[in-house]
């Protein structure tokens, strides 16, 4: 069970609807994992390191995803992770992306 968080806490994940624009595989990475930037409207673009390699490019291209905006940038290996997308995380560690309705405009607030 996880620890009880207030309000005020969950309001500081500013957590947001982006685009997937393009995918590169990540052959530095310790664990499996591509490259992956995304789109977020009027917020501009981020890139980020992602295990969800159970994907395939084609799957991830153009697939819109929520991610946590507010995360300080963290250096995975030669490139600066810039956001975290989120999924849920299956018991064999299997990574299924969370999907937003398709109405959401990219960079919307998620709440």
């Amino acid at each position: 069970m996880s620890e009880t968080i207030d309000w005020n806490d969950f309001t500081k994940v500013d957590m947001r609807v982006g685009k997937i624009i393009d995918v590169k595989d990540f052959p530095e990475a310790r664990k499996p994992a591509y490259i992956l930037t995304i789109d977020f409207g009027e917020l501009g673009t981020r890139k980020t390191s992602a295990q969800v390699t159970n994907y395939t490019h084609e799957d991830l291209l153009e697939r819109e995803i929520v991610a946590v905006f507010n995360f300080p940038p963290k250096q995975i290996g030669p490139i600066m992770s810039e956001v975290l997308v989120l999924g849920g995380v299956e018991k064999d560690g299997t990574v299924r992306l969370l999907k937003p309705d398709p109405s959401c405009e990219l960079g919307s607030r998620v709440g």
